[in-house]
């Protein structure tokens, strides 16, 4: 399997080219400011962890923590890298960074993942702040690891520091539509590219993932022009060209433990949904789930980047040559850490903001990333990945100069 970070490497170096990069500025930019590792004992067993801080030019370092077996540093720094491009694109102030710890959450529990996310937090802290570097959930974690994250901080820093973490529980400084908001953002960028391609007609959709994200997808569509009629989990999928039910498949999988098995759905694996027919095609799991092996079978006409670096940068080629939009991963799906800017901002300046509010921003800032885009794309005849990388890029390298950094 094609390497993440050396997938990002090679969008960012095509990128650069196209932008006339000086090629320091390349090479500065293709390795992260800072890479932690951490090992410390968990009942007998070695546990590995990791935060990268990759670039800090706009602001202190953002970014998850994952939480998986396979978690490996190759993989977060391209997720920290990935990282870096989104904030940047979105226009707010943080710079990149990701964290991971290799262990499966699942066969955990919760008082055992308390001890290990606390222990990690120890081994970390000196990396962390609201002005240094701000966690959030990832695959495998949630706004309760999120709290003991926060709680185990301030208790060494000796008062509360809420803005250490995002995406918390409400009741310690979380926003209500974080939860919500990385699907609710791709809604919103899906949405605004129907509308510049001037489609009327209703659309079928497949979504990769029936985690956090695509299951908020499948709501915000369902509810909308949209008829899904594939969705899976890591156990498996469903097909249903008549249509699914996004609430019923919830119900279900809540109470089997997987989508597989909904009244009236035909069983597929999750290879099968990836080249399912259907109008657009949202990978919301895990990254490199398009491959140049499957890349030629895609029917999709539209892909929604929701997962990070879901698509090899060999498939990438050959959806290019075979017509299919792709929409990346940095515009696709930074509603998640816009949505975290809006939770540090409150926490820093104690200042609540309505919940409607807080959704008209969040579509502001994507229509606007959107149009950055998209006219980029326009104007230089490319896709719409470069392009995104070429608007994020600019803003970084600049801020860069203006600090003295290159």
């Amino acid at each position: 399997m094609q390497s993440p970070f050396l997938n990002f490497k090679k969008e960012l170096v095509s990128a650069g080219e196209i932008l006339k990069l000086d090629q320091k500025i390349i090479k500065r930019l293709s390795t992260p400011e800072k890479v932690i590792t951490v090992n410390f004992n968990f009942k007998g067993k070695k546990i590995k962890g990791f935060r990268v801080q990759y670039n800090s030019a706009l602001g202190p370092y953002k970014g998850g923590l994952r939480y998986h077996p396979f978690v490996n540093l190759g993989e977060v720094k391209a997720l920290a890298g990935w990282m870096m491009l989104k904030c940047s694109l979105a226009g707010i102030p943080f710079g990149g960074a990701k964290g991971g710890i290799a262990i499966d959450p699942k066969k955990l529990s919760s008082n055992n993942l308390e001890i290990i996310t606390r222990a990690f937090t120890r081994k970390i802290a000196k990396f962390l702040g609201p002005e240094i570097d701000i966690p959030a959930p990832d695959v495998g974690t949630n706004p309760q690891i999120m709290a003991w994250i926060m709680d185990e901080y301030s208790k060494i820093k000796g008062f509360n520091v809420p803005a250490v973490v995002t995406s918390k529980p409400v009741e310690l400084g979380g926003i209500k539509i974080r939860d919500e908001a990385t699907g609710l953002g791709g809604k919103f960028v899906l949405d605004k590219l129907i509308e510049k391609l001037d489609i009327k007609k209703n659309l079928t959709i497949a979504i990769q993932g029936f985690g956090n994200v695509g299951s908020h997808l499948a709501d915000l569509t369902y509810h909308s022009r949209y008829k899904i009629i594939a969705i899976s989990d890591s156990t498996g999928g469903i097909l249903n060209p008549r249509g699914i039910d996004p609430h019923y498949a919830l119900e279900w999988k809540k109470k089997t433990g997987s989508v597989v098995g909904l009244k009236g759905s035909k069983t597929i694996t999750n290879d099968e949904l990836l080249t399912t027919k259907c109008d657009i095609l949202a990978p919301a799991a895990l990254e490199n789930v398009i491959t140049k092996k499957n890349a030629k079978k895609i029917k999709a006409k539209i892909i929604l980047e929701l997962a990070n670096g879901p698509t090899a940068i060999e498939a990438d080629k050959i959806l290019e040559k075979n017509k299919i939009i792709v929409v990346p991963d940095i515009l696709a799906n930074s509603g998640g850490v816009i949505a975290s800017y809006f939770e540090w901002r409150e926490n820093r300046s104690g200042l609540k903001i309505k919940e409607e509010e807080l959704k008209e921003e969040l579509k502001e800032i994507l229509d606007n990333s959107f149009d950055n885009v998209w006219d980029e794309a326009e104007r230089l005849k490319i896709k719409l990945r470069d392009a995104a990388y070429i608007v994020a890029l600019k803003r970084i390298v600049e801020a860069m100069k203006l600090r003295g950094q290159v």
